[in-house]
């Protein structure tokens, strides 16, 4: 993400002669300027912009795991990065002084416009201000006039009341920028009315739209889109209600159509499921945590198994943090790998794999929109499967150029094409239970007695082999059955339009981000039971019939 946002920063200087600014230095002059006199405007020009910034923020559960409300610390520990991102003085400037982004009405470029309300008080303040005074002074100062109280009174009386409403603006900065945000709402966690205050929600719901709204002027006044990448990590390990609290936070900020929010979950479904499943917020979705996950993740992306290379990377780096070990055979081991890689071919350059990437994108979508393929009938009718398909296949066919090894990637020989790839996503989609199932009983066959002629045989046909043992299954998976489509069109899919084979299934496994790996394992542990306790009434059934 750092690289992509460097590649098009530079590529927006080039185009348009205009620097990004940052709240820094002069720049925070320029920006408490543009707060107290200026609204921002969002033109077209702005939403046109392609170069951003990320603002990363890692929110680490188990930090909060003891707070009544973990949602809180959620939305404390954003209010808490923002602020120090930017300083604590222009958002405490934007609370008092600052006025929420509107559109522009036509094809205007001007982006801001002066407030002439703001700046008609400012000075009829400084007016009545700069009256009092010079009365003020006029009846403490001038002889023959010192004597008339009643002036004096009027003069005090003015410089007073204009110079307070000043002194009220300063202080109010003053306030916002000794308490923060994050103090406020933990301030109202804190309260003994907790559990029964009135309008809880109502006050975080205000703080969170003011940072929004902020976020919006600075997007204006850097001239570049910002987006607040959230990491949440560490998830897996609260309690059930606490889980169930993060992810109705996660959807309530991600509720606005115009959120500059992006969510990283990073947990293991396996454990979350059973978690939601066990809390009250599964009403209305009969108790399926798989289906509160397929709505609330648009982009899902389950890491595939670890590959040799990967395994030894991941080797390299434990060794590296032994202090006991021989560092000479390491630094030869090192050597004797960079001599191999000096002597192979010089893989094709990264403009290369970009350019080839997006080809094989676009002839996905392609396919997609193309109405008399047949997988443009298997494409989902909900919105979010949609979004989930269309995020999914770039991903799936990067991972492809990237495991073919460069150019003549996927749609080389041996390797699938970019239409058969957007097929296997849709297929990982819309039928992620019975995929997984025929995926498992896959694995199993490869590893116990493989057939020579395996990899030609067709998954459909594994697939119906031992569909009477799924449905001997189906209670202890009846919540991940509910996700998959119509059967009928599986058969179709599988059997007709995309007849993919064992050695399909094996290319695109290693690439498949949209299929829960956590389903494969648990259909492999049911497998091994069912299997485990079959073996153990047979034996028993045949001592019976023995005659004694």
């Amino acid at each position: 993400m750092r690289q992509e946002m460097s590649r098009r920063e530079a590529a927006a200087l080039l185009h348009n002669p205009q620097k990004p600014r940052s709240p820094h230095g002069w720049g925070l002059i320029q920006a408490l300027w543009y707060l107290a006199f200026y609204r921002p405007i969002i033109t077209e020009s702005h939403l046109r912009r392609k170069n951003l910034e990320f603002i990363f923020i890692r929110f680490s559960a188990w930090q909060f795991a003891g707070c009544d409300k973990l949602w809180a610390g959620l939305v404390t520990t954003l209010c808490d990065n923002i602020r120090h991102h930017f300083g604590a003085l222009p958002l405490s400037v934007y609370h008092v002084m600052g006025t929420r982004p509107r559109f522009a009405s036509g094809f205007s470029q001007q982006e801001w416009v002066l407030k002439t309300g703001t700046c008609l008080k400012l000075w009829g303040l400084l007016f009545v201000l700069a009256v009092g005074l010079t009365v003020l002074l006029v009846a403490l100062l001038v002889p023959g006039i010192k004597d008339h109280h009643a002036l004096k009174v009027v003069g005090s009386a003015v410089t007073s009341l204009s110079g307070s409403g000043l002194v009220l603006g300063a202080v109010s900065v003053l306030k916002n920028l000794l308490v923060s945000e994050k103090q406020k709402i933990e301030r109202l966690t804190n309260s003994e009315r907790f559990a029964s205050q009135l309008g809880f929600m109502s006050k975080v719901r205000n703080e969170v739209e003011v940072l929004v709204d902020f976020l919006a002027f600075m997007e204006i006044f850097e001239r570049r889109r910002l987006r607040v990448v959230l990491e949440i990590t560490s998830l897996d390990i609260c309690y059930p209600e606490k889980v169930a609290g993060v992810l109705n936070a996660m959807n309530t900020l991600l509720s606005d159509a115009n959120t500059p929010f992006i969510f990283i979950l990073a947990v293991d479904p396996s454990v979350i499921v059973p978690c939601l499943e066990q809390t009250g917020c599964m009403k209305g979705l009969a108790d399926n945590g798989y289906l509160y996950l397929s709505r609330t993740v648009t982009l899902p992306f389950s890491i595939p198994q670890m590959g040799a290379r990967s395994r030894l990377r991941c080797l390299e780096a434990a060794v590296q943090t032994r202090e006991d070990l021989m560092y000479r055979i390491i630094t030869g081991n090192v050597e004797r790998r960079r001599a191999k890689c000096q002597a192979s071919p010089e893989p094709p350059s990264q403009p290369q794999l970009d350019s080839e990437a997006v080809q094989c994108i676009h002839e996905a979508f392609r396919c997609l929109h193309d109405g008399e393929d047949p997988l443009a009938r298997y494409l989902p009718a909900n919105g979010a499967h949609l979004r989930r398909i269309v995020n999914t296949i770039p991903v799936t066919l990067r991972l492809l150029l990237h495991r073919a090894g460069g150019l003549g990637g996927p749609g080389g020989p041996g390797v699938p094409s970019p239409r058969d790839a957007a097929a296997w996503v849709v297929l990982a989609d819309q039928w992620p239970c019975r995929l997984s199932w025929a995926l498992q009983c896959l694995e199993d066959t490869w590893q116990s007695q493989p057939a020579p002629d395996l990899a030609t045989k067709s998954l459909w046909s594994i697939f119906q082999e031992n569909v009477g043992e799924l449905s001997t299954l189906q209670q202890p998976l009846h919540n991940v059955l509910s996700l998959d489509g119509d059967p009928e069109l599986f058969q179709t899919f599988l059997g007709c339009d995309f007849p993919f084979t064992a050695g399909d299934a094996h290319h695109f496994l290693g690439v498949t981000v949209n299929l829960d790996h956590s389903i494969r394992h648990k259909m492999g542990l049911l497998r091994g039971l069912h299997r485990l306790q079959k073996a153990a009434t047979t034996p028993l059934s045949c001592s019976i019939q023995r005659p004694h």
